[in-house]
């Protein structure tokens, strides 16, 4: 058997539940009836979202929590469908407590993106792209 290519979940390792749960609430994401007092889900555009605290989170991968500092090799993306759209999402972001670490700048690939921190750290790209299409949910339609 392949390995099915597609990604239902992120789960992000988080250091106060409450916290980064009210900043995700606070851009409007829809919480899942699903959560509980030990988990948080966000449903997204054709994936969920994940808030489980970080030291559990190592536990239950069966690796050791390091400390986080700087890049951790990964970054999460949300594509836009204008290039007007860009600005308004990082400053969201940054409203519900987020952090900019990158202004919305014209990329060399022809589109626009910006990053913003999570109240965690981690790094959302906010990204218009013209070669990438989006049906009426917000799905790419990649060529």
């Amino acid at each position: 058997m392949a390995v099915p290519s597609k990604i239902n979940i992120v789960t992000l390792g988080v250091d106060d539940l409450g916290r980064a749960a009210a900043f995700y609430d606070t851009l409007g994401w829809r919480r899942s009836a699903a959560s509980s007092e030990d988990i948080i889900w966000f449903v997204t555009a054709g994936s969920v979202l994940g808030l489980f605290p970080f030291e559990e989170l190592a536990s239950d991968a069966t690796l050791p929590a390091a400390p986080r500092a700087g890049f951790g090799g990964i970054t999460l993306a949300i594509n836009v469908a204008e290039e007007a759209d860009v600005q308004p999402a990082l400053d969201a972001a940054v409203a519900a407590g987020g952090s900019i670490i990158k202004p919305a700048t014209k990329a060399e690939w022809g589109g626009m993106s910006g990053y913003f921190a999570d109240v965690d750290g981690y790094p959302w790209e906010v990204a218009w792209n013209p070669f990438f299409p989006q049906d009426e949910q917000g799905l790419l339609l990649m060529p």
